[in-house]
């Protein structure tokens, strides 16, 4: 009975949960070393995680990234380049 409740609870909180990550692919327009942000090209900025390294990053380059809403910022959860 125990499994049976886990595994539903499960299944109801997994759409919730991705449900919190975006996706969204454009060119850097600005880079903040000291914010730790990106913005692209739409105007809206992005805070970079630790394990994402601003100073590999070009303004004018086409990126890919997931990110999620935290405290009223988007944070940056993936960052792939695009071509």
């Amino acid at each position: 009975m125990k499994s049976q409740m886990i595994i539903a609870a499960m299944l109801v909180l997994a759409p919730i949960s991705a449900a919190f990550a975006a996706h969204v692919s454009g060119t850097i327009s600005a880079i903040s070393k000291n914010a730790d942000t990106i913005t692209l090209s739409g105007g809206k900025t992005y805070t970079l995680p630790e394990g994402i390294e601003d100073t590999k990053l070009r303004i004018g380059e086409k990126v890919k990234l997931t990110y999620a809403d935290k405290g009223g910022k988007a944070v940056v959860s993936h960052l792939v380049p695009q071509k």
